[in-house]
């Protein structure tokens, strides 16, 4: 398959770092939302799996593929892919941008405005 972008090279080890650091992002992310009355989204994380429930019964499933070095995100608006390149994980097809994607998703099943950011890097 042809990516719209050059995928950085990762080892196994820093793809599981990154991707457990990008998972606990999102994670702090929801927790935040919910002491600040923002949005009630559920969290249930499963190893490399993070499911996010939202009030009206919709989810958002993302999920690492270690043998692919890819990362998943599942929405009612569809199926993506995403390989790490430069810092970022990008969209296999289109090469947008994960977190992009995940708040587009995210407010279109929560009803109102929310942005997911990266952690920011020491």
């Amino acid at each position: 398959m042809t990516t719209p972008f050059e995928p950085t090279p990762l080892g196994d080890s820093e793809y599981h770092a990154i991707t457990s650091t990008l998972l606990s992002c999102i994670e702090a992310t929801v927790d935040q939302w919910l002491q600040d009355d923002v949005v009630d989204i559920d969290t249930h994380r499963t190893g490399g799996l993070l499911e996010l429930g939202f009030p009206n019964g919709s989810k958002l499933v993302i999920n690492t593929q270690p043998p692919l070095h890819e990362l998943w995100l599942a929405a009612r608006s569809g199926g993506y892919h995403y390989k790490y390149s430069k810092g970022r994980w990008l969209d296999t097809r289109d090469g947008r941008e994960f977190f992009a994607a995940l708040s587009a998703c995210a407010s279109e099943q929560a009803g109102k405005p929310l942005k997911f950011e990266p952690a920011l890097s020491a």
